[in-house]
């Protein structure tokens, strides 16, 4: 299953918005907007100039990336095809499957990253040596 997935499965979901007076409202449903359940989020924030984020990949993880604030790029590699994407809007989230290695870099001033995740944290979930990960994904 991990190797078999493909950057052409990712995508970017529109999450749509709902304009109001007050502002917009972007909502985000379980199995609903997004193809899974929802079991952690988390966010990053004043990140440094010229740092990058991720550096990994999941072997079952599941993450829908929105940029809540600001913009910063996602790079993601499926050990052949590699896709950047430009993340600058709150209602627009890029999907990521397992078995795909990201990196999040370019980061705005304020720019604030949120990330809904399929599964708690779990430490072996990770794949973040960039060799093993290339292994994996050919063999």
């Amino acid at each position: 299953m991990f190797k078999a997935n493909k950057i052409s499965q990712c995508k970017i979901i529109d999450l749509g918005k709902t304009h109001q007076l007050k502002g917009n409202i972007t909502v985000i449903e379980n199995f609903k907007d997004i193809q899974f359940n929802i079991n952690r989020v988390y966010y990053l924030y004043d990140v440094p100039g010229g740092v990058s984020r991720g550096g990994h990949a999941h072997k079952a993880l599941f993450q829908l990336i929105v940029a809540a604030s600001g913009s910063f790029d996602v790079e993601i590699f499926d050990g052949i095809k590699r896709q950047k994407y430009h993340l600058n809007q709150p209602n627009l989230g890029l999907f990521i499957v397992t078995g795909i290695w990201r990196v999040l870099d370019n980061f705005s001033s304020g720019s604030i990253c949120l990330v809904l995740a399929s599964d708690v944290y779990l430490a072996e979930d990770y794949i973040r040596d960039y060799d093993l990960f290339l292994n994996l994904k050919n063999n």
